[in-house]
């Protein structure tokens, strides 16, 4: 969430900037409701000094035996009066806070400007291309061809976009769960975290999928609702909403492992096919807290961190940066990672790095104690995946394929899976 105090100070400045983040946002209505507000309070605290001198008159008037009757009737319409211009302040209030909570966060200076995908760009990329001497399959052919991936089942136990996965593929995907841990936790120093896939609203709005992406997410009948999280960083992020973490315990570094859940519903007929979008998938999440004047530095230590997985397993990739009209809600920059897919010949998205500033750290009430202020002051937050677990399965899948159908297990995955060299049919 933005500062309140500055869209009050310069909203037109604010409305400038975010115009290329696609966010029109109406300053006409907001310095009117802002006018609204101000009149409305103004008339208030008013009313309330007049009944609280009247009060003091009347308590003086009986206490030297003098007749009040007057002034008691003058002010006996006050308190109803104030009532209502609490009502209408409230009114108002919630009108502010619904614009407020709707607005992206601002992209950062160095974000270039475009309207879509196509205007990113590419930072870096490391490795070359994986060619073969034979026509690569993508890993919904392999899967099958292994017996191992079943789209159909899942359609029947569940719907589209769903899989089921078996035997070396299965225990494939669980042993990068494993290596990804490893090396997040034993060589970056990142703690690691185990939280409830379930969340309330309050996480939701915490870390920026609600009130904007509701049709986004599964949510439960009870009253209130729970919802399935879409990510990791919800419910990681939201262990310190409410709270004030002292210096010494900055940067905080988590790493957790969850399913994410998603309904995809601005995405109908993109991705169906194979594991690149689905309903359900597993991603291991790493999240950041740290000092404000340290999250720049940081962003690029956690992008390090989850290009390290991709290193290790020797798949090329390619870094971007997101342009304006590409970048998350709750962003200010965003880096993507994308790894090569011989299947589809192209750099698919595998991980996205992202530096939120104080945006989801005022919607949680996040703060650290600044011992240079003396008071308590907002974090910043980041998070990236370290990385999409089934995106990597299958880059792996396609990029260590063989002509046979076979698929070489990469030599960092191979202690995690009791020295296997091949998956074979």
């Amino acid at each position: 969430m933005l500062d309140p105090q500055l869209l009050r100070n310069d909203p037109t400045e604010v409305a400038q900037r975010l115009t290329p983040k696609g966010y029109r946002l109406d300053v006409k209505r907001l310095l009117a409701l802002e006018e609204q507000r101000k009149d409305l309070q103004t008339r208030q605290q008013e009313c309330q000094a007049e009944r609280n001198r009247s009060a003091r008159e009347v308590g003086r008037r009986k206490a030297g035996g003098e007749d009040a009757t007057d002034l008691i009737a003058q002010t006996a319409g006050l308190g109803e009066q104030i009532q209502r211009l609490e009502s209408d302040l409230n009114d108002v209030r919630e009108s502010l806070d619904q614009i407020l909570h709707e607005i992206p966060n601002l992209p950062h200076p160095s974000v270039p400007v475009g309207t879509s995908d196509a205007d990113n760009q590419e930072q870096r990329k490391w490795g070359e291309p994986t060619s073969f001497a034979f026509e690569p399959l993508d890993h919904v052919s392999l899967g099958a061809g292994l017996g191992m991936m079943d789209f159909e089942s899942a359609a029947r136990l569940t719907g589209s976009r769903f899989v089921v996965l078996s035997s070396g593929i299965a225990r494939m995907h669980r042993a990068l769960i494993q290596f990804m841990f490893d090396v997040h936790t034993l060589e970056h120093g990142y703690e690691e975290t185990y939280v409830p896939y379930l969340v309330n609203a309050e996480s939701l709005f915490g870390t920026g999928q609600l009130p904007k992406f509701a049709d986004d997410q599964f949510m439960t009948a009870g009253d209130p609702p729970y919802y399935l999280i879409p990510t990791a960083e919800v419910p990681v992020t939201n262990l310190f909403a409410g709270s004030i973490v002292e210096p010494k315990e900055l940067p905080i570094k988590r790493v957790c492992h969850t399913p994410c859940f998603r309904r995809e519903a601005g995405s109908y007929g993109k991705d169906t096919r194979g594991m690149i979008r689905q309903h359900q998938f597993e991603k291991v999440e790493l999240v950041q807290l740290v000092e404000p004047g340290k999250s720049w530095e940081a962003l690029e230590e956690l992008t390090g961190h989850a290009e390290a997985i991709l290193q290790r397993l020797e798949l090329p990739y390619r870094v971007v940066t997101l342009c304006t009209g590409d970048l998350g809600f709750s962003a200010a920059k965003t880096y993507d990672l994308e790894v090569w897919l011989p299947g589809q010949q192209c750099y698919r998205e595998i991980s996205s790095c992202s530096n939120f500033e104080d945006f989801q750290a005022r919607r949680m009430k996040a703060r650290w104690r600044n011992p240079a202020a003396g008071k308590p002051e907002l974090v910043h937050t980041l998070n990236g995946s370290g990385l999409a677990v089934g995106r990597t399965l299958l880059a792996v899948i396609e990029n260590y394929q063989e002509e046979s159908g076979a698929i070489r297990v990469p030599n960092a995955l191979r202690a995690y899976l009791g020295g296997i060299e091949r998956i074979v049919p």
